[in-house]
């Protein structure tokens, strides 16, 4: 056996192998055989790149510029050794090996455990001629153990938490979100790094992926050992998701759709009126006017909204922030279609609205890209515009034809560069209005997403679901699997968007507000609370007067939410500055709880807050408590030992939540906006039980000055044996900066659960930034 010690800066050695010639490079080590040549190639000591190819004229690698990673290689020390025909590469993390007589790629961590390895000689180099481009359709197979979880691949609409077993056709499509990156349960992932049309399928036969269109097989093994060093891992790797602005966690109202500003600016007013809480307000399509030809102008054509800037202005004078939806396709009569096509840059495809000359645009092209930010800058982001609703972004491609894919975009034939559509005309959004102004988040809410996506402000809803108790049900896994897919923040259409097959008398029936009453008890536990659909108006005012119980049950779950908001706050900064998650699947917490790797109809939101939502036509629900932990019921109190299923009652007006033992929660003030309070009396639950620690998260709310540094972080600790809370010196400061606060301290104990309750206290504690030691009785 031969063994290298190799330093980034020293490696440029030749070792002959057999008749094959093994090169060690700067970043690893290239393999080159007969008629392939293999690269391994160190991003971190936890990521490692494999890529092949066939030789063609030179050994060099096809040139790639990946359109999802935006990490380049660390300098890492590594090892190669050579042994039995086998040359391994090891990091501080990893020893990744490639068997050259078998053609086998096989990763296992430095105690030797197999990961995961290649199915032997299971790559494909199909030579495939792409719209006049030579080059290959690809693949390659893996063999998982038997019985291994997987997840993520992004999200999906069969109701599955556990992926194996599934054979996916993965195109982008409304409701479907494909981003081809397997996450185990054993704690790696495996991003399959194509953007052409890709098929998945696991079976006897291993698990692979096949793709239309490469000129090399190129995949990233990410190893981090569990579910949350995964997800960094490849948030390291793709970009970290940035910041949203505080009032987008408040309660977003919509509907298809607002005939008039008018009519949108009194939905905020009757919500003011009523003192029911709302941040965002969302205008859906027509806006243009209602002419198919002008479709998508981006522009406000419609005579109803004939004073865009003081919609702007009326709706900001309430205190409320406006979300408007732009496609990627554009009518033929509209300005931005003419130069668009004058430039060449309207794709041939068939889109929604089909027959009306209505076409994409090329969203790979920075010319595109720049011209599509002129209109939104010039018609909406200069009058005052709050957020963006992207809709359609796979884009819609309907009736398929196959001559679609040799299209020539700015990267290559769109069959090429299919799936990335998403990421490119997201990102040229986020990107133009980064440069355009840091004084307003950017807020993106989307339709479709791919690897990478995060980094750009994404906001992702599951598409044009039907109103039914099977489709809810069916939204808890998609979401998990989006989030185990590296995309933090997803959110639904609460109630559903078509409502008139199941419930033609929308919110007039008694059947449908339970159902949606239920949905938006499960919003209120995502990445947004937005309600839209068609067919029926979604505003809380049309399901009844105050006092009624659809009313009166969402006013509630709105009111929580509100409450929560430094709890979610403190989380979404947890999501952007260590690369977490707000949606967690169980198992990510409770790996040794094998009744949890299968479970996708609850979930840890955040770190302490088990969500159960009820998904059935019923006044009860089993929920099953972790082992590992005890929990303690939200409602009532109650704590109950982990490790078993319970039966919850679950009345019209309340889903199951429980609080994990040793958590700190903080509640905030009562509002009707999210801003509308400063957090200078926040109330701060403690359930004993264990020890504790939390990070409360403030900044100004709507800017990019978090990234310089101005924030402000204040450590919670609990010591459950000595039953003291420690609130820690203030970290950091900010413009506004609250100098002098005070801290309601309750501890949580069976004979209330407190609720929505944020007036209580077992101790009152006066906060100047400087360490404070509450003891408990």
């Amino acid at each position: 056996m031969r063994t290298i010690l190799v330093s980034l800066l020293v490696c440029a050695q030749l070792l002959p192998l057999r008749g094959q010639t093994v090169t060690c490079v700067p970043t690893g080590v290239k393999v080159t055989l007969e008629t392939t040549c293999v690269e391994l190639e160190c991003f971190s000591p936890s990521v490692v790149r494999v890529k092949k190819y066939p030789l063609g004229a030179t050994a060099q690698a096809p040139a790639k510029q990946s359109l999802s990673v935006v990490k380049r290689p660390e300098k890492v020390k590594f090892r190669l050794r050579e042994s039995d025909g086998r040359v391994t590469l090891s990091t501080s993390r990893l020893d990744v090996s490639f068997d050259i007589a078998r053609d086998q790629v096989s990763f296992a961590d430095t105690k030797g455990n197999v990961l995961l390895a290649e199915k032997p000689a299971s790559a494909t180099f199909v030579p495939f001629d792409d719209a006049g481009s030579p080059t290959y359709r690809v693949g390659q197979t893996f063999l998982p153990d038997a019985g291994e979880a997987i997840y993520g691949l992004g999200q999906h609409q069969q109701g599955l938490m556990n992926q194996r077993g599934q054979t996916m056709a993965m195109s982008q499509a409304n409701m479907e979100i494909y981003i081809p990156l397997a996450h185990s349960i054993k704690g790696y992932a495996l991003f399959w790094d194509n953007y052409s049309p890709t098929t998945f399928a696991d079976n006897a036969s291993g698990m692979s992926f096949e793709s239309e269109v490469g000129d090399l097989t190129d995949y990233y093994f990410i190893y981090g050992g569990d579910a949350d060093g995964v997800i960094a891992g490849v948030r390291d790797l793709t970009g970290q998701a940035p910041m949203f602005p505080l009032w987008s966690f408040g309660f977003n109202q919509s509907r298809e759709r607002y005939t008039s500003q008018d009519e949108l600016v009194g939905v905020v007013r009757k919500y003011r009126e009523l003192r029911v809480p709302l941040d965002g307000i969302v205008q859906d399509w027509r806006y243009w006017g209602e002419d198919n030809a002008d479709w998508n102008a981006v522009e406000f054509r419609n005579p109803r909204f004939a004073h865009p800037r003081k919609m702007m202005d009326d709706v900001h004078a309430l205190h409320a922030h406006a979300i408007i939806s732009v496609w990627p396709s554009f009518g033929p009569a509209t300005n931005i279609y003419k130069d668009l096509e004058r430039r060449h840059l309207l794709m041939p495809l068939e889109t929604f609205p089909q027959g009306f000359g209505v076409r994409v645009y090329d969203a790979y092209s920075p010319e595109a890209r720049d011209l599509y930010w002129r209109y939104l800058d010039k018609q909406m982001f200069a009058i005052g515009m709050d957020g963006w609703w992207l809709d359609a972004t796979e884009p819609e491609h309907s009736p398929v034809k196959e001559g679609d894919y040799d299209y020539p975009t700015y990267l290559g034939s769109f069959r090429k560069v299919r799936n990335a559509f998403p990421l490119v005309s997201v990102g040229g959004v986020y990107d133009h209005q980064r440069a355009a102004s840091s004084d307003k988040r950017v807020f993106i809410l989307t339709r479709s997403a791919f690897a990478g996506q995060q980094r750009y402000a994404t906001q992702v809803w599951s598409g044009d679901v039907t109103a039914s108790w099977a489709t809810l049900r069916r939204q808890i896994p998609a979401a998990l699997n989006l989030s185990l897919s590296g995309i933090p923040y997803w959110n639904s259409d609460i109630g559903g968007f078509f409502t008139a097959n199941h419930y033609p008398e929308g919110v007039n029936d008694p059947a449908y507000q339970e159902l949606y009453v239920r949905w938006m008890q499960f919003a209120v536990f995502t990445g947004m609370t937005r309600s839209h659909g068609t067919h029926t108006p979604r505003e809380i005012f049309q399901f009844g007067p105050r006092g009624h119980w659809a009313f009166d049950a969402q006013e509630k779950m709105i009111n929580l939410r509100y409450r929560l908001l430094p709890y979610i706050y403190a989380a979404a900064w947890e999501v952007t500055s260590k690369g977490g998650s707000l949606m967690r699947p169980l198992f990510a917490d409770f790996p040794a709880d094998p009744r949890v790797t299968d479970l996708g109809d609850e979930y840890l939101f955040g770190r302490s807050i088990l969500v159960a939502p009820v998904t059935h036509t019923e006044k009860s629900r089993s929920v099953y408590l972790p082992a590992g932990a005890r929990w303690t019921d939200f409602w009532t109190g109650e704590t109950l030992d982990g490790g078993r299923s319970i039966s919850r009652e679950a009345p019209i007006d309340l889903i199951p939540l429980y609080v994990r033992a040793g958590s700190i929660v903080p509640i905030g003030p009562s509002v009707q906006y999210a801003a509308e309070k400063p957090w200078d009396n926040l109330q701060l639950r403690v359930y004993p039980g264990a020890d504790a620690e939390f990070t409360l998260y403030e900044d100004e709310g709507d800017n990019y000055n978090y990234e310089r540094g101005q924030y402000a972080t204040i450590r919670l600790t609990w010591d459950d044996r000595k039953r003291q809370l420690t609130i820690h010196p203030r970290q950091g400061h900010y413009p506004g900066m609250i100098p002098k606060r005070q801290f309601r301290v309750v501890l949580v104990d069976g004979r209330s659960g407190l609720g929505l309750d944020n007036l209580s206290q077992t101790v009152s504690a006066t906060y100047e930034g400087k360490k404070l030691n509450i003891e408990m009785p």
